[in-house]
């Protein structure tokens, strides 16, 4: 930091972060960072996110959770799309984090072939 103004940039940047893991009825991208999920890669998953959420300036939640049993299924990264069931992709790996926030959080397609689970009112299904 050389200057009050760049403080303040980097200030605004996190607090946009921040809010940016905050419930309101904004899709949600949950990511698995249990032990389990760390030791998989989860951390790489998470700033994969980060990082294009900001590239294409979208205006969603990104959160946390811990360990859900399925270790052998790690890393594993959820979409809540507002109205619709929450779908769990599983062993996803940083070349995927792209595809499945254009497919699935843009464009409203599940990405069958990375989802492992369909959580509904009524339960989940896999």
């Amino acid at each position: 930091m050389k200057s009050l103004e760049e403080l303040r940039e980097l200030r605004a940047e996190l607090e946009k972060e921040i809010s940016a893991r905050k419930s309101d009825g904004k899709p949600t991208i949950i990511i698995g960072m249990g032990t389990c999920g760390i030791a998989a890669g989860a951390r790489d998953i998470l700033q994969a996110v980060t990082k294009e959420v900001r590239k294409r300036n979208l205006d969603l939640n990104i959160t946390q959770t811990g360990c859900i049993g399925m270790c052998e299924k790690e890393p594993l990264l959820d979409v809540q799309l507002p109205g619709q069931d929450r779908i769990t992709y599983g062993k996803i790996t940083v070349q995927d984090v792209e595809r499945i926030i254009v497919e699935h959080v843009i464009n409203g397609n599940v990405v069958a072939e990375l989802a492992i689970a369909r959580l509904e009112e009524g339960g989940c299904k896999l």
